[in-house]
């Protein structure tokens, strides 16, 4: 063996160790390293010589070597491969770049061929642009016709083709010219007839039945007596109009033969909803709340002792003007007057004008009796009414400070209740007034009746007297 091999220096010795410690941390950390690594052959057991230990590391060093080319080659396989795409996506995104250029320039050739082919149709439309404007607003308002009249509830679906032509925006087609004329032509002829026909009715319930349904042109639908309203669909008004208009209705409906009246609405249902929202007599005493009761109460109780009392007159004057014909003495007031001058036949005029004055003072109160209540009632009435102004006004203000001016609907309770108690208070007072006049004139007829016969009375009495 060589001497140099067998006497190594220690230094050397060091740096082939130092060498050995050193590769595993000189290996990178990527995962083909890895599997190189652990691919390569391990010794069974350590060195025990620095010839071993040489040999071995000249060993791994070529693997190294060799394992350093194999990734150089692999590194520039890759760039040669990763160059040719990338020459590859040059060349294609020079073709799209190409393309796109002749594309746009195809796109604004065609651009100025569209503006130049809108102009020219602008050209030879001419004024039937205007014309067909024109259509699709009659189509518009046709619609909004033909959806609300009560020739639909005859031929349902007549709006649909309409609401296509006047939505359009391309010329219309002669069908669709030819459907709006149909439409408004059908229009005019139905709204001339009076026609029977089957249709189904929403009740006042929510129930839906099949009837009869008389249509009076485009003003009038009526079903067993009742007026319809058409909104989509036939259905019964929740009231119902006067009597006199639903008496006429049921006649027109029942006629067979002749002529017949029928009630009919020209506004084509806005008359008839406002006649039946308009309230009843009974709903409107009812806003007078209990103000406005109590006048009622008042007035029938003033015109019911005005009666009585004005019958009650009637009669004892009828009595009266009969006694005035007849001399037997009957008993009336003026019968009982006449009873008292032949009670004091020697009485002198002085004393017979005394007894009859007083009997002619007991029976006047009797002529009289009620004729105050009634005045009072008269006067009662209206300042009931001026009260129930003054309440209706200060629930109005009440209103309006709660709620503020907004709404009119809020302020509506208390001005009804004040015009209402107004209203009830004249109705009352007026009558009453009249009622009290009349009886009293009565009264004051019969009374002066008595004091002209007493006053015959005394005359004749003095008369004997002087004669005497």
């Amino acid at each position: 063996m060589p001497r140099h091999t067998r006497m190594a220096p220690p230094r050397l010795a060091a740096a082939l160790w130092a060498a050995l410690l050193l590769c595993p941390l000189a290996l990178p950390a990527q995962a083909q390293e890895k599997k190189a690594e652990a691919s390569k052959p391990k010794s069974s057991a350590p060195p025990k010589t620095l010839d071993q230990l040489l040999q071995e590391v000249n060993a791994g060093r070529r693997g190294e070597t060799a394992e350093n080319r194999r990734r150089e080659a692999e590194f520039r396989r890759r760039r040669d491969q990763q160059q040719q795409l990338l020459n590859q996506a040059r060349r294609e995104k020079a073709r799209q770049e190409a393309r796109s250029e002749r594309l746009e320039a195809s796109f604004q050739k065609n651009e100025r061929e569209v503006g130049a082919l809108e102009k020219q149709l602008q050209e030879r439309i001419g004024s039937l642009g205007e014309l067909f404007g024109v259509v699709r607003q009659v189509a518009g308002e046709t619609r909004g016709l033909v959806t609300s009249s009560l020739v639909s509830a005859q031929f349902p679906g007549r709006e649909a083709g309409l609401s296509t032509l006047a939505q359009s925006r391309n010329l219309p087609t002669i069908d669709q010219l030819e459907d709006l004329w149909y439409a408004l032509q059908q229009e005019i002829t139905e709204s001339g007839k009076a026609v029977r026909f089957e249709a189904s009715v929403v009740l006042t319930d929510g129930s839906r039945e099949q009837r009869e349904v008389t249509r009076v042109g485009v003003f009038s639908a009526i079903s067993d007596g009742d007026f319809l309203e058409y909104s989509g669909g036939l259905k019964e008004i929740l009231r119902q109009p006067g009597g006199r208009f639903t008496r006429a209705a049921a006649g027109y409906e029942n006629a067979d033969e002749g002529r017949a009246e029928a009630p009919i609405d020209p506004s084509k249902g806005q008359i008839l909803t406002l006649l039946v929202q308009q309230p009843s007599a009974t709903e409107t005493i009812s806003q007078g709340g209990l103000v406005g009761g109590i006048i009622i109460i008042i007035g029938l109780l003033g015109v019911a002792l005005s009666v009585w009392r004005f019958l009650l007159l009637a009669k004892t004057g009828a009595q009266v003007a009969l006694q005035v014909r007849s001399e037997k003495v009957r008993n009336n007031p003026l019968g009982r007057v006449m009873k008292v001058y032949e009670d004091n036949p020697d009485a002198d005029a002085e004393t017979l004008e005394l007894r009859l004055d007083e009997a002619i003072l007991r029976e006047v109160p009797k002529l009289e009796k009620g004729l105050t209540t009634i005045k009072v009632f008269s006067v009662i009435a209206p300042l009931l009414g001026l009260l129930g102004t003054v309440t209706g006004m200060i629930e109005t203000f009440q209103m309006i400070t709660l709620f503020g001016t907004g709404d009119p609907k809020l302020m509506a309770g208390g001005i009804s209740e004040a015009l209402v108690t107004t209203m009830l208070g004249l109705i009352v007072a007026i009558p009453l007034t009249f009622l009290h006049s009349l009886v009293s004139s009565r009264s004051k007829g019969i009374a002066e009746v008595i004091e002209e016969q007493s006053a015959g009375m005394v005359a004749r009495r003095a008369e004997a007297a002087t004669a005497a």
